[in-house]
């Protein structure tokens, strides 16, 4: 990034750095919680609110509407992670930010109107209707198995189907719903809630960090404007690529900030707590885990600057993300795992959040796609590079 935009983006970050540490931090106790702990819309609307007025809500995203690059967003979103309810309050959050990066880039000037507007505004929260059922057979992570239905009816497309893990679907105002017509995969915008979607049930789950968790939909004669289709029937697949890789490296953002508060919180406690006449960082056994967190984190931090460079240049780094992908999900594990262990008993109360840390990164290994899956793909890669070298 140039001198000015790298001037811009510090002082972005700083000020996000500054409300997540001085305003959101102390939220982490609020006790407005549902089922399954995850904060209420209540509460992720007083941070809004909070952020809006503080000038860090939407902070990727400019006045003019346009979107800061991937390396400068990744140094912001970073900052947005040192605490779990920091994306939510300054709206950089999943799915949210995946789905206005889509819309940002692929939607229509009268769909960003209606749909992407209240979502960078703050006001609405959003879901994406991909996954299926693995009880029907539907799609998880191999998307070509999509059994939801797009029939056109007249100036309508009538949906039917059933989802599942559709994170924030409950409370949610905007929808994507993904099915399949004859042409193939669909992308549709809809208005929530609708009674043609219904939510059958929102399992508790290891992680508690999203609103409205992560549900199991039913979608009934769903009728959709046609006007409403995301782009050309059948082209859902390539438009999901849009999206793909940078919610992927999202992802590694935010847990790569929350890492390090956790790590900042396990460092404090090993300098401070004695056992055995001296501090617990004085032994090796607690000193080398934190030095290897220092290593792993840096390297996240390579990681996710590459990728995000990749991205940058036009590519649509579908490679490089999985990579990325699984290096930092894998390597914030670690962290997650160590500063428990350092903080033995008091790592797993709710008295700090490197608990939540250690559950949220443990569900990252499975968001957009487990580390298997990733792997799997870039054998794929290696294979196909091969043939096509020997030809």
């Amino acid at each position: 990034m140039n001198g000015v935009g790298a001037e811009r983006t510090a002082q972005i970050a700083a000020r996000v750095e500054a409300f997540v540490r001085d305003v959101v931090v102390p939220y982490e106790r609020d006790p407005r919680r549902d089922h399954h702990d995850a904060p209420t819309d209540e509460l992720v609307s007083e941070l809004r609110e909070k952020a809006r007025a503080a000038g860090v809500l939407t902070p990727h995203i400019l006045a003019d509407g346009s979107h800061l690059s991937q390396r400068e967003t990744a140094i912001v979103l970073q900052k947005s992670g040192l605490s779990p309810l920091g994306p939510l309050a300054v709206n950089t959050a999943a799915p949210d930010e995946g789905n206005m990066y889509l819309l940002g880039k692929l939607a229509s000037p009268e769909m960003k109107a209606r749909f992407l507007k209240p979502m960078v505004e703050g006001r609405a929260r959003s879901a994406f209707f991909m996954t299926e059922p693995a009880t029907d057979g539907g799609a998880g992570s191999d998307p070509s198995m999509m059994l939801t239905t797009a029939v056109p009816d007249g100036n309508h497309w009538v949906i039917n189907g059933r989802k599942a893990f559709i994170t924030g679907a409950q409370g949610a105002k905007v929808g994507i719903v993904m099915a399949k017509s004859s042409d193939g995969a669909c992308m549709f915008l809809v208005d929530l809630p609708d009674p043609a979607i219904r939510i059958e049930r929102v399992p508790n789950t290891l992680d508690s960090s999203m609103p409205g968790g992560h549900a199991v939909i039913s979608i009934e004669n769903l009728r959709v404007p046609a006007d409403q289709m995301l782009g050309a029937s059948g082209e859902g697949f390539k438009y999901a690529q849009v999206r793909l890789s940078p919610a992927r490296l999202s992802h590694c953002m935010r847990w790569y900030g929350a890492a390090i508060r956790a790590n900042e919180i396990a460092v404090d406690y090993a300098n401070r707590r004695q056992a055995f006449g001296k501090t617990l960082i004085d032994h090796e056994g607690v000193g080398f885990m934190l030095a290897q967190n220092l290593i792993d984190l840096k390297q996240c931090e390579l990681m996710i600057d590459w990728c995000a460079g990749v991205l940058d240049s036009g590519s649509l780094g579908t490679a490089e993300s999985s990579m990325t992908k699984v290096s930092v999900s894998e390597a914030l594990m670690r962290v997650a795992d160590n500063c428990v262990q350092v903080m033995g008993g008091s790592g797993l109360t709710h008295d700090s959040i490197v608990e939540q840390v250690f559950r949220e990164v443990r569900a990252f290994r499975i968001y957009d796609g487990p580390t298997e899956v990733h792997k799997w793909s870039l054998a794929r890669k290696i294979r196909n590079d091969w043939r096509a070298a020997q030809q």
